[in-house]
């Protein structure tokens, strides 16, 4: 069992709460038993780290360590009964609705959109550059798991919708001149652009765009948590797709 903090694994394991450690190793930590289970069905497990006391029958590399430790390693108050090093996600091909996000900042915000894209039946993911890391810990946690079952890419923006402007139908968001979603869908593949929390979706895309989404709301309220928006827009479209049956 692995009882110090100063244990050399441990400070290797820490380190993976920072973005340039997760890039150079090409992996990420996950916490708790649900996190670990989907990830593992995904085989992306490396080694497994658990709690002392922590039943187990997994049948993959592990370190014991202590409640000590594992709060040092998890950067948690209350520490997980396990915890496992996981291989970063490969970018697939993308086929289909795909929601891009544009310089999202929250880790909150975004794990929230995975989880809700799943749940929508989004199949893609796009990021901008400077959208906040995908692999930031509370990126992971907030996304209850669904990071497994999305195909998520990160691109440059304007490049990406330029390339996919003749086939797609390009519908970006705006408070002002934007419709009713479920008036605007067509049949093409959709590719909806959230903007960023405090400044929107940049206007250098509005030219991409074929139409402008728009979500009504009490004159009292101005503008909605951009996890809650692309939430609702993604349920819409859901909707729009005939999936109404199965959400």
């Amino acid at each position: 069992m692995i009882e110090s903090v100063n244990n050399a694994k441990v400070k290797e394991w820490t380190k993976l709460q920072e973005k340039k450690y997760r890039d150079n190793s090409n992996t990420f930590l996950v916490e708790g038993v649900h996190l670990v289970d989907e990830a593992i069905k995904k085989n992306l497990v490396k080694e497994l780290i658990i709690l002392e006391g922590t039943p187990s029958n997994y049948d993959i590399p592990y370190s014991i360590v202590n409640e000590k430790v594992m709060k040092k390693i998890c950067n948690q108050i209350t520490a997980p009964k396990i915890c496992a090093v996981v291989s970063k996600l490969k970018e697939q091909e993308i086929c289909g609705d795909v929601l891009v996000l544009d310089n999202l900042a929250d880790p909150g915000n975004l794990g929230t959109i995975i989880r809700s894209a799943v749940a929508f039946n989004i199949p893609n993911l796009v990021l901008s550059l400077d959208t906040v890391d995908l692999y930031n810990p509370k990126v992971i946690r907030s996304s209850e798991g669904m990071i497994f079952h999305i195909n998520i890419v990160k691109k440059d923006i304007e490049k990406y919708l330029n390339t996919i402007k003749d086939t797609y139908q390009i519908i970006g968001t705006n408070v002002v001149n934007g419709e009713f979603i479920e008036n605007i869908i067509d049949n093409r593949p959709v590719a909806l652009i959230i903007g960023n929390e405090g400044k929107g979706m940049n206007e250098k895309y509005n030219s991409l765009c074929d139409k402008f989404a728009y979500i009504p709301m009490n004159n009292h309220c101005e503008s909605l948590n951009a996890g809650v928006s692309a939430s609702i827009l993604m349920y819409e479209i859901a909707k729009k797709r005939g999936y109404h049956d199965k959400i």
